[in-house]
């Protein structure tokens, strides 16, 4: 029995040696590109409120500015690059803490008219934007699995509907919402919840560094058919850093990993984007719905959205 005890004993001290006593409840959340924009304030709030972060970036200024941060550890990590995942893995694996929530956010914008973008450009937004939180997810989700934590996907409002020349981010973003869902289905036999969140308009640079890469690359030129609407988005979207705090966003992605019951989507958009985002999918469900061989009459649309909302109550 004493042989038992001290076995057990040692254990602990073991365990304990792995992690400082102070950072034991705390929930341990891997969360990508988080050196800026929404990832960062995911990773300021989220490390104040009972969660310790690890927290990707790729450049060293970054990793040691965050590595300064309370309950806050960084990690070099590109979601284009496997070996990077990899050696994060094993990184997060050897803290010895576990990985209860993954917050898949890294993500980038280009913008440009579908008929004259290169498809190389596509390639690279869908490489990050797409093949990213799938490279990540399918890497930690053993880690997930065990824990039974919780995964969160970063789409956009963009996610939701599709507009004139911001179509490629459109389109993985509409992956990244049909990825949640399938996801989501296929991780409840673990008790592992996903959830997305569709931000609107809030301070970022991702507009600024889609304005570099676009004259950087020169893809979208004064040759263009689309030439009017080349100055108009510039004008518009090389100070994307002076939107709104995206403090609510972090507020929703904190709900979707501690509540008991997480929501399936979370829009977080000012009063006319959400009416927007909204009526643009109502839309999509009358143009299913129109003229086709089984439609719908009024009434059972209205009774088939009554029976939805009943549901979510």
């Amino acid at each position: 029995m004493k042989f038992f005890t001290s076995i057990v004993s040692l254990l602990i001290l073991m365990m304990a040696s792995l992690v400082p006593a102070e950072e034991v409840e705390l929930k341990p959340v891997l969360i990508t590109g988080a050196s800026s924009g929404i990832g960062l304030r995911v990773t300021e709030v989220l490390s104040k409120n009972g969660y310790w972060v690890y927290a990707g970036a790729r450049k060293e200024e970054d990793l040691k500015r965050l590595n300064e941060m309370e309950n806050v550890e960084s990690v070099r990590l590109d979601v284009t690059i496997q070996s990077d995942i990899d050696a994060a893995v094993k990184f997060v694996s050897n803290k010895g803490r576990g990985l209860y929530g993954l917050v898949n956010n890294a993500g980038v914008v280009i913008m440009g008219p579908l008929i004259e973008v290169p498809i190389e450009e596509l390639e690279w937004l869908f490489d990050v934007n797409v093949y990213g939180p799938y490279r990540i997810t399918q890497s930690f989700a053993s880690l997930i699995i065990e824990s039974r934590g919780r995964i969160v996907n970063i789409s956009s409002i963009h996610g939701i509907y599709s507009d004139s020349l911001s179509g490629h981010y459109s389109m993985s973003k509409h992956a990244v919402e049909a990825y949640t869902d399938s996801l989501a289905a296929e991780m409840d036999r673990f008790g592992v919840k996903v959830s997305v969140i569709e931000p609107g308009s809030f301070a970022s640079n991702a507009g600024e560094a889609a304005i570099e890469r676009l004259e950087e690359k020169m893809y979208w030129d004064k040759n263009s058919a689309y030439k009017d609407e080349l100055v108009f988005i510039k004008s518009i979207t090389a100070d994307s850093s002076s939107g709104k705090d995206p403090t609510d966003v972090a507020k929703a992605i904190m709900h979707a990993l501690s509540s008991e019951t997480p929501k399936r989507r979370y829009l977080v958009a000012d009063a006319q984007t959400t009416h927007i985002a909204i009526n643009n999918s109502l839309k999509r469900v009358l143009q299913l719905n129109q003229d086709q061989a089984n439609t719908k009459s009024r009434g059972q649309l209205i009774k088939a959205l009554d029976s939805e909302l009943q549901k979510l109550n």
